[in-house]
């Protein structure tokens, strides 16, 4: 039996609230099923730098949990899944993961990733980075997850914050596989101009 293409996202309270709600429009028409927890935190800046209601968010998804429900099915290492993307990944979350608490269900479900050897993406949004931040990450990357701030790729000359948003989440699905259309290729350096026009709707699941 195939491993059900499911995907946790997990979207928290760091600034950036755009690349998660981004991520589940990308995600929408590819067939996958999407598990969504948004944090409290998360609300909060939702309502900071968006018109966005959770509901809007919400609607993305095929499932959401509370991030309070540590009982949800995405807390168990027998729920199988492609992965969890975290987008974006506050500074608590990602020491709550690096220290293995466990005390939502996204530090829970992280957790899982971990343990049962799975994809763990974490799109960490601080700067300037204390050490603590540093060291959080390089431990949460010997565990095995990947950190990928969400750093904009100048190459592709993007020509809005959408362009960027939508390359630097394309790359992220890469890490899993998904290929949504969204990014533009390198292919070389003539004239500086060498990538393949991928464009955001040319889907491929």
């Amino acid at each position: 039996m195939s491993t059900p293409t499911r995907l946790i996202v997990a979207i928290t309270g760091a600034s950036g609230f755009v690349y998660g709600h981004r991520l589940l429009e990308l995600l929408r028409p590819t067939g996958i099923e999407v598990h969504l927890i948004v944090s409290r935190a998360a609300q909060l800046t939702m309502a900071c730098e968006t018109a966005l209601h959770l509901s809007d968010v919400s609607a993305l998804a095929a499932r959401v949990h509370k991030n309070e429900d540590i009982g949800a099915c995405v807390a168990s290492g027998s729920y199988r899944t492609l992965g969890m993307v975290v987008a974006p990944c506050s500074m608590k979350t990602l020491a709550e993961i690096a220290h293995g608490t466990g005390g939502t269900l996204v530090a829970r479900a992280a957790d899982v990733m971990l343990k049962e050897r799975r994809r763990l993406v974490l799109l960490a949004r601080e700067t300037p980075l204390t050490l603590t931040h540093i060291r959080n990450m390089l431990a949460v990357t010997e565990m095995g997850a990947i950190v990928a701030p969400p750093v904009p790729a100048f190459y592709a000359r993007p020509a809005s914050l959408d362009e960027m948003v939508d390359h630097t989440l394309g790359r992220v699905l890469d890490l899993f596989d998904i290929d949504v259309g969204a990014v533009r290729r390198w292919t070389g350096p003539a004239s500086g101009r060498s990538f393949d026009e991928a464009k955001p709707g040319n889907h491929e699941p």
